[in-house]
């Protein structure tokens, strides 16, 4: 795998982070779950880019992605053709999130586990880019706006995530597994995509000025 396969996680947030119970897992056992459901998910997610209207999920975040859009643009694309593909998406998260409630992370790290379980508001969006006449429409609608305004709060949990990771190694909990903090920081970087973040999460699916009527 190349980071870049990991670039566009912001939009699925928690979709990879699932398994399923167990009894109490150890530390070790606990990140080889999260990272093998992860690959199960990212090759999911890789399935629905490489479909017709799946470049939509790239081209609507802008730039910062890291991915070669081949000079695809916004408005190559319809609502509709977001439409398609989050309902899609919206399918691999909720199956994700109903395992993910059977994870009993280990207690030294319940903090943190409870940070990454997020879920961005994929279904709703979903359903007005089905009712959309156009990118202008949609932009400006409700769901948009809530959209926008999780992926802002992301940046927000990506900053907390380390503070209290860092907090926890001080406290010793990763004596035994030195590796681990960093590890962590992968794994989460991977699901809320911290590195890739849009610096403002409000030009999302925006169209350029010359398409507003």
């Amino acid at each position: 795998m190349t980071d870049r396969r990991f670039r566009y996680w912001a939009l699925v947030a928690s979709i990879v982070l699932s398994a399923c119970g167990g009894g109490e897992l150890s530390l070790n056992e606990y990140v080889e779950r999260i990272q093998a459901i992860f690959d199960q998910g990212i090759d999911r997610y890789e399935e629905l880019v490489a479909s017709p209207e799946g470049q939509v999920l790239i081209v609507g975040q802008g730039p910062h992605l890291g991915f070669d859009d081949q000079g695809a643009q916004l408005t190559d694309f319809t609502p509709r053709d977001l439409h398609v593909v989050l309902e899609q998406l919206a399918e691999i998260q909720d199956e994700a999130l109903e395992s993910a409630a059977a994870i009993d992370p280990p207690d030294e790290i319940a903090e943190l586990h409870e940070l990454y379980f997020r879920a961005l508001p994929i279904a709703e969006l979903a359903a007005r880019a089905g009712t959309a006449e156009d990118w202008y429409e949609l932009s400006e609608s409700r769901e948009m706006n809530a959209y926008r305004t999780a992926l802002a709060a992301d940046n927000g949990v990506c900053a907390e995530f380390q503070a209290t990771l860092d907090a926890t190694a001080a406290r010793g909990v990763f004596a035994d597994v030195p590796w681990m903090p960093s590890r962590l920081t992968e794994i989460v970087d991977f699901a809320l995509g911290c590195a890739d973040l849009p610096a403002n999460p409000q030009d999302a699916y925006r169209p350029p000025p010359t398409t507003v009527p």
